[in-house]
């Protein structure tokens, strides 16, 4: 029992979990799922929910295609794992649309394709694989958990100086808006999340440069 505990919390499992937060995060360090960071940021509300959706599905796909790895035929093994994928993203689809449908709409079809996130596959093939199951979901925890923190940091950026509302509360006081200060349109653009998206790179590069 002590064993098993000790491997639980080894440094290796701790860097499997803790190292996509920071030092190997898959947006601003792999430049993985770049593509849904710029289209659900607009608000922060659809940016959190599709952050927890790619934590629940990098996880359970990871844990099960680590259950399967031993089985899979090596030839046939991304058909399996993108049926994997489908079956869980259409799950949380059919989930979302159940309880919060509205936000389900927001998304619209970047629900659909978190089966082409390259997060996914890129840790189904580099990571479950190769791995055991508590490692693989580990592993796709601390994935999801890197990926929502970034898209969660621009969508924030973005509501509130775009409109100055997060979840959507007031948060830029009248009086503010009395003296002259307007939000900034551009903040909703496209154009603007690519931007900060390179922003948050850099800064993440220039601290962790420092570090070492």
């Amino acid at each position: 029992m002590k064993e098993r505990r000790k491997t639980m919390l080894s440094q290796k499992t701790k860097d499997t979990l803790l190292g996509p937060l920071n030092a190997n995060n898959p947006v601003v360090v792999q430049i993985l799922g770049i593509c849904s960071a710029l289209a659900v940021t607009v608000q922060l509300k659809p940016a959190l929910v599709m952050g927890i959706a790619v934590t629940i599905i990098v996880a359970m796909s990871n844990v099960i295609v680590s259950l399967l790895r031993n089985t899979i035929p090596m030839r046939v093994r991304i058909i399996v794992q993108l049926v994997v994928v489908a079956a869980l993203v259409t799950l949380v689809s059919e989930v979302l649309k159940a309880f919060a449908y509205d936000v389900a709409m927001q998304l619209s079809v970047y629900l659909g394709l978190i089966i082409t996130n390259c997060i996914l596959m890129g840790r189904l093939e580099a990571f479950a694989m190769t791995n055991n199951a508590w490692d693989s979901f580990l592993d796709g925890l601390g994935n999801g958990f890197g990926y929502a923190i970034i898209l969660v940091i621009v969508a924030v950026i973005r509501e509130l100086l775009g409109s100055g509302q997060l979840l959507g509360f007031q948060v830029i006081p009248q009086w503010c808006y009395d003296h002259g200060y307007e939000n900034c349109g551009m903040m909703l653009m496209p154009a603007m999340a690519l931007i900060l998206v390179g922003c948050v790179i850099w800064a993440h590069r220039s601290i962790n440069e420092e570090k070492k």
